[in-house]
């Protein structure tokens, strides 16, 4: 009688790749243009402190996990230190959270799809991206975390794209429709690039000071 054993079929590289993948998601691209165009580079000051709260969060979660490893999640942690009752809640409030972006996916994947394809329905394009990540997680592990390195790898080329195109829009001015090129004003303007800080463009404006009846005043 043969007995078979496990074998470690993901390396270093697709580990690291799938956690870098994990953190870029599609708010990142999706729902960050709402609040970029309503907020202008002010929105960074919101991405720093969320930034900052999550890797005290997660180092604090990296001495728990190696005091204590365990081969459960975090939950684990919720429930030896906090109780049961608090553990039990973890887990299922990340089971939802979960599920909730998973929801999110693949609805802004059909926004996007829509963008480009109007006459297609919205719901195929969903439907289509849920059996395939269902054949993604059915694959072997060794092809699972290939594929993953390398979609992880496009969505770091992506950030890199646009990271340069609004360097080169900031610095080279814009392309407006009709060909004309404007220049970025280096004082005014949602790009104002002369003492971000300090200048009036880095923060939206408040609606008191915007509105007609505090201009009066």
């Amino acid at each position: 009688m043969e007995h078979s054993t496990l074998r470690r079929g993901l390396t270093a590289r697709h580990i690291r790749f799938m956690a870098l993948g994990s953190a870029i998601g599609t708010g990142l691209f999706y729902g960050s243009a709402a609040a970029i165009q309503r907020a202008g580079p002010s929105v960074l000051l919101a991405y720093l402190i969320a930034g900052a709260a999550i890797y005290l969060m997660m180092r604090a979660l990296g001495e728990m996990a190696v005091r204590n490893s365990v081969a459960g999640s975090f939950g684990h942690y919720a429930s030896r230190y906090l109780g049961r009752y608090w553990g039990f809640l973890t887990g299922w409030t990340y089971a939802f959270s979960m599920l909730m972006v998973c929801l999110a996916d693949v609805t802004a994947f059909g926004i996007y799809m829509g963008l480009w394809f109007p006459d297609t329905p919205r719901w195929i394009w969903v439907l289509g991206i849920v059996f395939v990540i269902a054949g993604l997680n059915l694959c072997s592990v060794r092809v699972f975390g290939q594929l993953e390195f390398w979609l992880s790898l496009l969505k770091v080329v992506a950030i890199v794209a646009m990271i340069l195109a609004g360097l080169g829009v900031l610095v080279a001015g814009v392309r407006l429709g009709g060909g004309a090129k404007q220049r970025a004003s280096p004082t005014s303007g949602p790009m104002a690039a002369s003492s971000p800080m300090g200048s009036a463009a880095w923060w939206p404006p408040s609606p008191s000071s915007s509105s007609p009846s505090a201009a009066s005043r």
